[in-house]
């Protein structure tokens, strides 16, 4: 207990430089925590869309890089339905809008056929379902009509067209909560995407050993050729991996890293020069140390255990920081419709585990520096 207490009071020493060095870590893990947690929740919530609708396969046109703009014959539809092993081939329409005068920008909007059983999953707050009769009628998220400060029965303009909103809902994701959904043909028209979609999303039947099913659907459906005996060039992805394959998720993940990457570095380097400098400022304290008895692994233990101290106290300040950063971008609403606000446990824990890394790289070589200092050279510094 005596020794862990001599380290403690070692960092208080030099209460300045280890605050700063703190706040130092506190910034490096706050960046990788907040970054990581908003680029995964934001990953997350995509790929609830399809794996908590029971969808095995989402169909896309291949070889196209970003999956959001493909682009397909609504008619496929009907030939997907018919392949053995296929439940269910649920077309569907993505588009992004934007509403300056509410300052949001990349609203999701959905079209989506009015018998589709997803609309099964949308609890309706206020208002009704679309009806073949809503030729401009209109749902819209909870979010997102409490962003756009609209209610039942009022009018919206999409895309220079008057719309109605005849009911909002709430979807147990965050991204559809920020959305609006209109009937697939009515987007078709709005968009001038007559009888196209953006993909299929394929339930397969109930079996027993779904993955080999799923390869032989996966198969069937590459192979569909068109009445000339062209291929239709699809491709059909498990939910996992076209979510991985999205581009705009691989940017945010990809961004979220580097600029963490970026942090750690810099964290990194000022806990060095911190270490450097304590065991630069006690190299005579460290040769009486040695002198009266301490061998040179106790010495080395000191210095990292300063160290991870250091980075831990950052850590934790660190982390609560992000969470409360994360809430509070959620609040805005812009973000509202994009994240959920929260940080799973896993990130929290990625950044505890960086944390203690930067301590260790930090403290090794003043570590290893102190502890290869003899007590007779200690000594004699001045």
């Amino acid at each position: 207990m005596y020794f862990f207490t001599f380290i403690f009071r070692n960092v208080l020493r030099r209460p300045v430089r280890s605050a700063l060095t703190g706040v130092g870590v506190m910034l490096a893990v706050g960046a990788v925590v907040a970054l990581l947690g908003i680029a995964q929740g934001f990953e997350r919530s995509f790929a609830e869309l399809f794996e908590l609708r029971g969808v095995d396969l989402v169909v896309v046109r291949a070889g196209r890089t970003d999956r959001m703009t493909s682009n397909l014959d609504e008619a496929i539809g009907e030939r997907l339905a018919e392949l053995p092993g296929v439940q269910s081939a649920i077309p569907g329409l993505a588009e992004v809008v934007s509403f300056p005068e509410a300052h949001l920008i990349g609203v999701p909007i959905q079209g989506w056929p009015l018998d589709s059983p997803q609309f099964d999953d949308l609890s309706l707050q206020s208002g009704r379902r679309l009806r073949p009769d809503d030729e401009n009628g209109v749902l819209l998220g909870l979010v997102l009509a409490r962003n756009l400060e609209l209610t039942t029965g009022q009018s919206i303009e999409i895309e220079m067209e008057p719309f109605e909103v005849v009911g909002i809902f709430e979807s147990f994701n965050v991204i559809e909560n920020g959305s609006a959904v209109m009937s697939l043909s009515r987007l078709q028209t709005l968009m001038d995407r007559h009888g196209q979609v953006s993909g299929f999303q394929v339930v397969l039947t109930p079996n027993d050993d779904k993955e080999v099913l799923r390869d032989r659907v996966r198969t069937a459906i590459a192979e569909l050729r068109d009445e000339e005996g062209r291929p239709l060039k699809l491709e059909a992805l498990p939910t996992r991996d076209y979510v991985d394959s999205v581009v705009q998720i691989r940017v945010a993940r990809g961004m979220a890293w580097l600029t963490s990457s970026i942090a750690l570095l810099i964290g990194t380097v000022g806990m060095l020069n911190t270490m450097i400098m304590s065991v630069f400022e006690r190299t005579r304290e460290i040769g009486i140390l040695r002198a009266i008895g301490w061998r040179r692994g106790r010495i080395l233990a000191m210095i990292l255990g300063e160290s991870l101290l250091l980075c831990s106290a950052g850590a934790v300040a660190g982390a609560v920081g992000a969470v409360l950063l994360t809430r509070w971008l959620a609040s805005f609403p812009a973000a509202a419709g994009l994240m959920a606000g929260t940080i799973s446990p896993a990130v929290i824990l990625q950044g505890f585990v960086i944390a203690l890394l930067v301590g260790v790289f930090g403290g090794a070589y003043p570590a290893f520096r102190g502890a290869g200092l003899s007590p007779t050279e200690a000594l004699r510094h001045e």
